[in-house]
């Protein structure tokens, strides 16, 4: 049972994200169908649509406002997008439907970026996690080789060496996942920003008004917040050439994204690079200490009577 809990703890890079999607998703079709808010978040309840909507009905007894209820039920960023999509729909009139459809592309974007930037970082990471067990095979062959290293480990040099040793390994696995894990993390989510200022676009609100409740909406949402000085160059551009704003903002918000996908492509290619600074300022030399200097060390022993 342990086995199988942990199996389910552990998601695919973008499945998370594309859970979140569905959430949203599903929330705009229910909508569109006639059903109101509180009904939407009961039926994907029941349905399991995702974890977080049962905690949402439940916020739902006590919060007047479905959007504070998701702010008080969301744990993650992906539905804190959610919220902040709701929350602006509710104040400027946009239709939740679409709100909610917007926060869906967007999120599905994040997976496949999320997913791209895994597949580029599978090399760098088998061949991280090969070189590391390379000091664990070195002492296997030196044990092989008929070295005596529980007589060495007595000696003060064959100690000095195993401990620096082991405390390079520890430390060269530590880098090379630290520098992976860093390589895969999710900096922000691109767009975020000109997508809910073209959702209050669309319920009718002012440019300026649109911005002020994109940018309270995402901070009350708890999300980071973003420069609104790519906003406005876009509201004036449509301004001064007479076009929708809320188009060129959702074109803005996509083309951010491609850029994003393409930075973690990018950065994924690069980590095979990264990985030569713990490779060669760790793990090397702890091969060095564990097999080759215990190895020496055994053989001086064994010629050299009471040389340690």
């Amino acid at each position: 049972m342990r086995t199988v809990k942990r199996l389910r703890l552990r998601q695919r890079p973008g499945e998370a994200a594309d859970a979140t999607a569905a959430l949203a998703e599903s929330l705009a079709v229910l909508l569109d169908a006639g059903l109101s808010p509180r009904s939407a978040w009961r039926a994907t309840a029941a349905h399991r649509v995702h974890p977080v909507a049962a905690r949402v009905v439940s916020a739902l007894a006590s919060q007047p406002s479905c959007a504070r209820a998701l702010i008080d039920a969301a744990s993650t960023d992906d539905v804190r997008m959610i919220a902040a999509a709701w929350r602006v729909a509710e104040q400027s009139g946009a239709p939740l439907g679409h709100a909610l459809r917007t926060v869906g592309e967007t999120l599905r974007d994040v997976a496949e970026a999320e997913r791209e930037a895994d597949v580029a970082l599978s090399g760098p990471r088998a061949t991280a996690r090969l070189i590391s067990w390379l000091p664990a095979v070195g002492v296997a062959m030196t044990v092989a080789l008929g070295a005596d290293l529980i007589g060495t480990l007595t000696s003060t040099a064959g100690a000095l060496a195993v401990g620096a040793g082991l405390l390079l390994l520890f430390g060269g696995r530590w880098w090379m996942r630290a520098l992976v894990v860093g390589a895969l993390a999710r900096k922000h989510t691109a767009g975020q920003l000109e997508e809910l200022v073209a959702v209050a676009l669309a319920g009718g609100a002012s440019a300026e008004a649109a911005i002020e409740t994109a940018r309270a909406a995402t901070a009350a949402a708890g999300l980071p917040a973003n420069d609104d000085g790519p906003v406005r160059s876009v509201i004036d551009l449509a301004a001064s050439a007479g076009a929708p704003a809320a188009e060129l903002l959702t074109a803005a918000a996509r083309q951010q994204r491609r850029s994003a996908r393409a930075d973690a492509r990018r950065s994924a290619a690069t980590l095979g690079v990264r990985l030569l600074l713990p490779l060669g300022l760790c793990v090397l030399p702890s091969f060095l200490l564990l097999a080759v200097a215990p190895l020496v060390l055994s053989l001086l022993s064994s010629t050299t009577t009471g040389l340690w």
